[in-house]
């Protein structure tokens, strides 16, 4: 009998809406994209209006050949793709091989995998929205005209295996301009001065301020010195007192971006990671006799949009739970112009399916990724807390101290949703102006200016997002590609650009300007936006990007030398010609080469030894990562001496 077909884009989520729909309807899935611009050539007519030149992915054969069956048989064709220009690009592309009509209402939407919402959705279809493909095309093409005419420059001029993108290399910009700033910075000395005072029987912490009202930056020991002799001989009375409440509102829920750095900082996980976690709970997991669900709404989004009647229904479980003054929340303002208006905040499916309730169903990591977004969620609809303050300042002769304190009156959201911004204040005495008080210590401590920190990826996306830079979506493939290519390397989970990244953002700095530059990258990305909302058109943002690169890359081949690209010497000697052998790169990592290549064709494998030695065998230490990439210590004499260990060995004691 002839049903109709739906198509979406991965097998759990097919297997999910199979179950939601039964024998009603047929569903399959095209596991990402059928159709891409081809890997072997250019596949741009520049010439002619930047035409695409599309070709079906080699191994998509058998499904594409399945679908057309699948959809000649079938009474109707409903195709629902992920709701972003992704998707839609993608049911554009069905649409093409299997030969529907694209002005037909065959696109089906739906931002939650729940049952009841694919019904309604497959109740409600619209045809396929032209100015989303059209933004999907533009980034694609911007990207194809980057990547394939910049990095083969990149292999001429310095050497093969280099790769520079359109946002990509905005990024690596980033991260070098950071290591600059700390390279440059020059630590300034200064100095703090805490006052222990006691009132009655209580004591509390002022530190210095300044004199007569203004604040003064306290730069040697000499200064020190001078202040603590007078504070020494004067007496300490308290000159103002303000006491006021604070609301602190709970945070929005979570974005695309906002959840990847929540999760970086709080679970450790890699923005990878959390993207693959969160399809993960978005497509659909089974629980039980409840069978497969989605778990949470779409995670691709930068709205923090909550529907109404989503809202009612949390603050009515709110209620139920904490009580009825915890259910009063302060609307969030969404940031930025363009927004993908359709979608939500990512949030749970339902906020009555409580994490402990899930335990026995999910992974360990879902778990905790799940967690953390339901928790952020009920916590963006509850109170905010709200705090008694007290900030004190204290005459000391000329001198002026100053102290602060808080107290939690009421929880709200905190009683969900704490973190590492919550204050810890002192508490202070119950202090009134015209108090005298008494000097129990002074506490001088040596400080130094600090340059401002590497990029974690937290942080990077932080600053990728504030500065519009790509998509929150991209952040993932963007990071693994500037490791891979050897552009940067993590110590400390942060960043460090590693001499060949610097390289190649000097000379796209000289010769290829507006790739790297962040404003320019940034319009970029609100042009995209643009095309989407039907403000602009493909064809001219394509026009208008390729008349600013054409002639920089034209140039830059005619005037640019050749440049050899940094080597990483090693101490280790080839055994055959004894020189000092040198660190290479392959698709496999990296590994040791003569230099004497063609000639020496020797190789060794590549360690990066730790200090210390193996505890069971007096061998050196290496260091290893597992198929997921965590970081453990082995013995340099593996499979002989089978030591591993997570964490780096301590050196033994010394006997005495």
């Amino acid at each position: 009998m002839s049903r109709p077909l739906i198509i979406v884009e991965s097998p759990a989520k097919a297997r999910t809406i199979q179950k939601f729909l039964g024998k009603r309807f047929i569903v399959r899935a095209t596991v990402g994209h059928i159709r891409d611009l081809p890997k072997s050539q250019f596949g741009v007519d520049i010439e002619n209006g930047f035409a695409p030149k599309y070709i079906n992915i080699r191994g998509k054969g058998d499904i594409i050949r399945e679908l057309r069956e699948t959809a000649k048989k079938a009474t109707r064709v409903y195709l629902a793709t992920d709701p972003d220009r992704e998707g839609e690009a993608i049911s554009w592309h069905l649409a093409q091989v299997l030969e529907l009509d694209p002005q037909s209402p065959t696109r089906v939407e739906f931002h939650e995998v729940t049952k009841n919402v694919v019904e309604q959705a497959v109740k409600n279809p619209r045809q396929i929205d032209m100015k989303l493909v059209d933004a999907q095309q533009a980034r694609r093409i911007l990207d194809r005209i980057v990547g394939y005419q910049l990095s083969p420059f990149l292999w001429d001029k310095v050497k093969r295996g280099l790769s520079a993108g359109r946002v990509q290399s905005a990024a690596l910009r980033l991260i070098c301009d950071r290591e600059d700033e700390i390279a440059a910075f020059q630590e300034e000395e200064y100095w703090t001065i805490d006052v222990v005072l006691r009132r009655s029987s209580d004591t509390f912490i002022a530190t210095y301020y300044g004199e007569s009202g203004k604040k003064r930056v306290i730069r040697n020991k000499e200064e020190v010195d001078a202040i603590l002799n007078e504070l020494r001989g004067a007496q300490f009375t308290v000159s103002s007192v303000n006491r006021r409440q604070r609301k602190r509102s709970a945070p929005a829920p979570f974005t695309t971006s906002t959840m990847q750095q929540e999760a970086s900082k709080r679970l450790g996980f890699t923005v990878k990671k959390t993207m693959r976690l969160a399809q993960e709970l978005y497509e659909g997991l089974e629980l039980g006799e409840e069978g497969a669900v989605g778990l949470i709404t779409y995670i691709r989004t930068d709205s923090i949009r909550v529907a109404e009647d989503v809202a009612a229904e949390t603050r009515d479980y709110i209620s139920d739970k904490y009580g009825a003054e915890y259910a009063k929340s302060v609307p969030h303002k969404q940031k930025g112009e363009f927004v993908q208006g359709a979608h939500e905040a990512i949030r749970p499916t339902s906020v009555r399916r409580e994490p402990d309730s899930l335990k026995p169903y999910l992974s360990r990591d879902q778990l905790k990724l799940y967690t953390l977004i339901w928790e952020r969620f009920v916590a963006s609809l509850m109170s905010p807390a709200i705090y008694d303050t007290m900030s004190v300042r204290v005459e000391a002769g000329r001198h002026e101290l100053r102290a602060s304190g808080s107290k939690l009156v009421f929880a709200g959201f905190l009683n969900v949703y704490s973190d590492h911004e919550s204050p810890t204040e002192q508490m202070l005495p119950e202090l009134e102006e015209g108090d005298v008080l008494t000097l129990v210590e002074l506490k001088e401590e040596q400080h130094f200016t600090e340059p401002p920190p590497r990029y974690t990826e937290a942080s990077l996306v932080k600053s990728l997002e504030e500065k519009g830079i790509g998509r929150p979506s991209t952040y993932g493939p963007i990071i693994d590609t500037l490791k891979e290519r050897d552009y940067v390397t993590l110590e400390d989970k942060r960043f460090v650009p590693t001499e060949l990244g610097k390289l190649v953002v000097s000379i796209l700095k000289a010769h290829f300007p507006t790739i790297v530059d962040i404003e320019f990258t940034a319009k970029m990305e609100e042009q995209l936006d643009e095309i989407e909302a039907g403000r602009a058109e493909k064809i001219g943002v394509l026009q208008a990007f390729y008349s600013q690169f054409k002639p920089q890359l034209d140039k830059a081949k005619e005037t640019m030398p050749h440049v050899e690209a940094p080597i990483a010497v090693s101490d280790v000697k080839c055994e055959y010609c004894g020189r000092n052998m040198v660190v290479k790169h392959s698709r496999f990592g990296k590994f040791l080469a003569c230099p004497g290549y063609p000639n020496c064709k020797n190789t060794k494998p590549y360690f990066e030894y730790a200090d210390g030695t193996c505890p069971e065998c007096g061998g050196r230490l290496v260091v290893r990562y597992s198929k997921r990439g965590r970081k453990f210590f082995g013995c340099e004499r593996y499979p002989e001496c089978k030591f591993i260990s997570w964490k780096k060995p301590e050196p033994p004691t010394p006997k005495s």
